[in-house]
């Protein structure tokens, strides 16, 4: 008689699928909970300690761990192996039904303590998937709930089920603990990441991380896509969908842009994004106060984009928002009048309530051809930065507030990044081109009339004058950039020329 061994958290169908085995001539072995549960619903089975001769140990912590049972799960069909488990007075065990300890649910709540998060570690049930996997030609493994028809359904048309689907089974099963480990080392390596001023990185890189939904597609309809956490409780950029379509691929990653960009603010600051690049950034007193400037900086390119405020959205930002086509809204709230005004007026609109700013406390990460690229997060200007004026006349007070601003905005915007802005707005950006000379050019034909007296941020330092011999022309009046080139001295002879104010910060901001 075939026999399987069932330890399982999640009981979802257990019952039922116990019965199947029991039906098909298995003989049913189950410690703690899952043999409580299958006696409850009157089903036959053998306690894990009538086979190990041993009571569990440790309030629970071993009851599997015996080599009644990893003998029996880790026997081939040879002689030699049947003889040793006979020898002993074993019997091998032909399928393992286990799933583990909801780790990552576990430290997904508020308040779980270190303590608390190291007693959901599942030791035996790690060990028994591994074996059962490790020996899938003689073992079936099971895991997922979902598989049990699909093992039921092979037992009931042939009696057995097949080495296609065992090892499909064993690769499931690696995959399970695989994910379970790289979550818990995720979770007790996390105040050992990096502080932002470190030049270290980890030696080996954890992501612990679950696929909590799929999306339609990719950044194009051929593309498959997913959104992954930490916590399968957790939505987009750790916040919650609260109207409108779902997601999309393309509007998480704009939504992301646009909330890094807001947070980086204290003032109320409106960010509108478009393909991964802000086109307006303003702050004011209110939100409702500083949208229309953020709009006016590119209202061509607002359309169809993405917005992200820093402050509570109510009705009255909604109605600012006149007939601008927007994809998508994040904020750290919105009342309940605003969101029943979304339904009713703009029900496609998604609003994702992000409770917490952006904080840069985890590592930038993006795959390359055979590897991985890490970083920590551009977080602004590091403690001490200095700030040099370089032109032979300094900037006006008014002056300096808009290169506050600008520099503070063009660190969002995709390299080579240009920003023209006024103390409290931008009035043109240019970004995501190869030439700094053409960034200036296009920042200044979005900037309009608006260039002449604004100032202008770039993210990096100007190889050739000609970039400041163009926002000349524009009548820009002030300058502020990282310095550096070699050719710094005529950068700074083209501004004098013009009576341009320039600052040097001795920091880049590239954003590739």
């Amino acid at each position: 008689m075939p026999r399987a061994l069932l330890s399982v958290y999640d009981k979802t169908n257990l019952i039922t699928f116990a019965t199947t085995l029991i039906d098909h001539g298995w003989d049913l072995v189950a410690s703690g909970g899952t043999e409580s549960a299958l006696r409850a619903a009157g089903l036959p089975v053998t306690s894990v300690e009538q086979v190990t001769g041993v009571r569990e140990l440790l309030g629970g912590r071993v009851k599997t761990l015996h080599p009644a049972i990893h003998a029996g799960i880790l026997a081939r069909d040879k002689v030699e192996d049947l003889d040793s488990l006979q020898q002993y007075g074993y019997a091998p065990i032909n399928m393992v039904v286990c799933n583990l300890y909801p780790f990552q649910d576990t430290v997904a709540q508020t308040g779980i303590t270190l303590q608390d998060a190291i007693e959901e570690i599942d030791i035996g049930g790690v060990t028994l998937l591994r074996a059962a996997a490790k020996n899938f030609f003689h073992v079936i493994v099971v895991c997922d709930v979902s598989d049990y028809a699909k093992i039921s359904a092979e037992l009931k048309a042939s009696g057995e089920v097949d080495l296609a689907t065992r090892r499909k089974l064993a690769v499931k099963a690696y995959a399970h603990t695989r994910d379970y480990d790289t979550a818990i080392h995720a979770f007790l390596s996390q105040d050992q990441v990096p502080s932002l001023l470190s030049t270290d990185l980890p030696q080996h890189l954890s992501i612990g991380m679950q696929r909590v939904e799929s999306l339609r597609y990719g950044e194009n309809p051929h593309q498959t896509a997913a959104y992954y956490s930490r916590s399968n409780k957790s939505g987009p950029l750790g916040g919650t969908v609260l109207g409108g379509k779902q997601l999309s691929y393309n509007n998480i990653l704009d939504l992301d842009a646009a909330w890094r960009a807001a947070s980086s603010f204290s003032e109320p600051a409106v960010v509108i994004v478009k393909h991964l690049n802000p086109c307006g950034i303003a702050i004011g007193g209110t939100i409702e106060a500083a949208f229309p400037n953020a709009l006016a900086s590119d209202p061509v390119s607002a359309f169809g984009g993405v917005i992200a405020v820093n402050r509570i959205v109510d009705v009255d930002f909604l109605n600012t928002l006149g007939s601008l086509f927007v994809e998508a809204i994040a904020a750290p709230a919105f009342s309940p009048a605003a969101q029943t005004e979304f339904a009713n007026k703009r029900k496609n609109c998604r609003l994702l309530q992000i409770p917490t700013p952006y904080s840069g406390n985890d590592l930038e990460v993006r795959a390359v051809q055979g590897g991985w690229l890490a970083q920590t997060v551009d977080m602004g200007d590091p403690a001490g930065t200095v700030l040099q004026i370089t032109s032979a006349r300094p900037p006006t007070n008014e002056e300096r507030d808009a290169l506050q601003f600008a520099w503070k905005a063009v660190q969002h915007v995709k390299s080579n990044a240009i920003v023209l802005a006024l103390p409290n707005r931008t009035v043109g950006i240019g970004g995501g081109l190869s030439s700094r000379v053409d960034s200036v050019k296009l920042a200044v034909t979005k900037a309009g009339e608006l260039a002449k007296g604004s100032v202008l941020a770039s993210d990096a330092y100007f190889p050739f004058a000609d970039g400041v011999e163009v926002a000349a022309e524009a009548g820009i009046t002030a300058i502020i950039q990282p310095g550096g080139s070699i050719r710094d001295k005529e950068v700074i002879e083209a501004a004098n020329k013009s009576n341009i104010a320039m600052i040097f910060t001795s920091v880049r901001h590239f954003r590739h």
